[in-house]
């Protein structure tokens, strides 16, 4: 029941609502004697409806090697030569959204980034990742933010958490993984909406 009740509020908010601004803009102005103001004010509208969904449905082809070295520099990791981006996806469902990108860098950048990784104080040759601490409690809504650096037999990590404070509320979850036999670097950003 309550699928189909969080279904229906989507429905309304994205569809419903715009409907009905863009149905008060034409109605509005033209029962006031003003229909030319009422036809630019609806196709003003509707083109900017259009444009949030255009950018909205085509996000995964307008990323950016900017955006991801954004991404990247929020984490730590900075790549100073030029990269290419093998693959770049984003899914959101009623339950969990994500986001995954993979890089391919240069020799020099994956040697910085894995001396970044090694030489931080927190760094753990104990494996333990933040999906096994925080995600498989029972209370990951609260608590501090966790940052973990390790590595395993195949590449090195540096992972994020930061709980969201509030019950069921998505935490946010960041990882990178830099693989150690390619050079190739793996983001992913999480959120489970799990009760």
């Amino acid at each position: 029941m309550d699928t189909f009740f969080f279904i229906g509020i989507l429905i309304l908010i994205f569809i419903g609502i715009p409907i009905g601004i863009g149905l008060l803009l034409y109605f509005v102005p033209k029962r006031l004697g003003f229909p030319k103001t009422s036809k630019y004010l609806t196709i003003s509208y509707g083109i900017l409806v259009l444009t949030i969904a255009f950018f909205i449905i085509f996000e995964d082809q307008l990323f950016s090697k900017n955006d991801a070295k954004e991404l990247l520099i929020e984490q730590g990791i900075e790549l100073s030569d030029d990269f290419k981006i093998l693959h770049n996806e984003t899914v959101s469902a009623l339950a969990d959204s994500y986001h995954t990108f993979t890089l391919e860098i240069s020799e020099q950048d994956k040697r910085h980034a894995i001396s970044e990784i090694q030489n931080s104080d927190n760094f753990d040759q104990d494996n333990r990742s933040i999906i096994e601490m925080v995600f498989q409690r029972e209370n990951r809504y609260f608590g501090s933010v966790v940052k973990l650096k390790y590595q395993t037999e195949n590449d090195f990590i540096r992972e994020y958490f930061k709980p969201s404070g509030k019950e069921g509320y998505a935490p946010t979850f960041r990882r990178i993984s830099i693989l150690k036999f390619e050079d190739i670097v793996e983001y992913k950003n999480l959120k489970r909406y799990i009760k």
